[in-house]
């Protein structure tokens, strides 16, 4: 018997079951769009972390307080004002970081990698009004004028605030483009005062729209930015910083300048003394590295999860053919009596098996390049060709594999036996 004849008995056998056959290829499909689709997802999701951690610059660095150094209080923010505490160790003192910290990190002799060091503090969700209208600001960020550059924002329109603002605490503030929509409308905000948290501030610029997706916890795009003096003055007080962006020459330098930071600090902050620092120095290299192995770590994850329920439409295929078997009987019986080989009998039912799982495969890549197509949970999924055709070729080895039990069952049916079965 050809390849042909046992593929057209194949085919006939599954037409004559066509609801059955139907539910089974549809386990598969299923199984193999949601490997697809998930990974989609996964990557997707890396990709807009990768894209967001980007905006702030690959030749920036990031300063922030350790919670771990020597001596360092509890307390969240860490603006204790120096306190000291008992430890396993000797006593020692931490320190916050402070605008001259930042100062001495512009160096051009201890620090000839560094372009500028920007002090930074934030007040987060601050409420502004305009005109008995409100918004919540989610990042209020006092600053210097060198941070737009260090942190990738752009003004779109109007200007940034000056050092002249910083040295007299000048109440002015740039704005993103959500926060002036929402308090502003079709209004141009430049000029105009908002007040925030009952402080009043001039608007002087508005940000370019980052393009950050929707899928963030906060929006991007709903920051005000103004002199550090004044955030310090009217907001946060005059504590440690939160924060101090570091911009290197270029992004060949930022190995280079992240060394003679950590040197500069570590005299400031008694390191030596303390055995610990109280501060860390994060680049933005070393943070992508680590979000994407996590997300390689989250996407193999839902690849997983998807994969069980190709295992299940797999089982399906099993339980379908067993079924199958026991009904035709009869007619294996006959067939093998006028003279089918063994050969034909397990051809025809593994055939059965690699159609439904064949057919269910290329129906769940269908299924899965569609739904890629469309936004899940505020994440764009990008697809991944290796997973089409891994999910593909591992439908159609489950097909063969979970259809050889119930094939081989019937190829091994005496005729005499088969005839017998009612």
């Amino acid at each position: 018997m050809s390849a042909l004849e046992v593929l057209r008995f194949a085919l006939r056998g599954l037409m004559a079951n066509k609801l059955r056959s139907s539910l089974t290829t549809l386990g598969v499909l299923i199984g193999v769009g949601a490997v697809i689709l998930l990974v989609a997802v996964g990557n997707g999701s890396s990709e807009q972390i990768k894209k967001s951690i980007q905006r702030l610059g690959a030749d920036s660095l990031t300063v922030t307080q350790s919670t771990t150094g020597a001596g360092r209080p509890g307390t969240p923010g860490g603006r204790s004002g120096g306190q000291s505490e008992q430890s396993s160790g000797p006593r020692t003192q931490a320190h916050d970081l402070t605008a001259q910290d930042a100062a001495a990190l512009v160096d051009p002799v201890n620090a000839p990698s560094v372009e500028t060091a920007s002090p930074v503090v934030t007040s987060p969700s601050v409420t502004a009004g305009y005109a008995g209208t409100s918004a919540t600001i989610d990042q209020f960020v006092g600053t210097t004028p060198s941070y737009f550059a260090a942190a990738n924002k752009t003004v779109a329109s109007g200007s940034a605030f000056t050092g002249d603002d910083v040295t007299a605490a000048g109440k002015t503030v740039v704005i993103g483009s959500s926060l002036a929509e929402d308090l502003f409308g079709r209004v141009d905000p430049l000029g105009k005062r908002i007040d925030v948290d009952g402080i009043r501030f001039t608007v002087t610029g508005v940000l370019k729209e980052s393009g950050s997706s929707s899928s963030s916890f906060t929006d991007p795009d709903s920051i005000a930015i103004a002199p550090l003096t004044a955030v310090q003055q009217s907001l946060t007080g005059y504590g440690g910083l939160d924060q101090v962006i570091v911009q290197a020459k270029d992004s060949g330098a930022v190995d280079a300048a992240e060394a003679e930071i950590t040197e500069i600090l570590n005299g400031r902050h008694d390191v030596a003394f303390s055995g610990a620092a109280d501060f860390s120095v994060s680049s933005q290299a070393g943070i992508q590295s680590a979000v994407g192995e996590s997300s390689r770590t989250f996407t193999v994850l839902l690849g997983a999860v998807a994969a069980i329920s190709l295992l299940v439409g797999g089982i399906g295929i099993t339980n379908i053919m067993l079924v199958t078997v026991t009904e035709r009987t009869r007619e294996i019986g006959i067939r093998k009596a006028i003279g089918a080989p063994r050969g034909a009998i397990l051809g025809q039912f593994m055939a059965e098996a690699t159609v439904l799982s064949l057919l269910g495969g290329l129906l769940g890549v269908a299924a899965g390049v569609i739904g890629s197509r469309f936004t899940i949970v505020g994440v764009r999924p990008v697809l991944v060709p290796s997973s089409i055709a891994l999910a593909l070729g591992v439908s159609i080895a489950i097909g063969l594999f979970f259809g050889s039990y119930p094939a081989n069952r019937a190829a091994k049916l005496r005729p005499i036996e088969a005839l017998r079965h009612e």
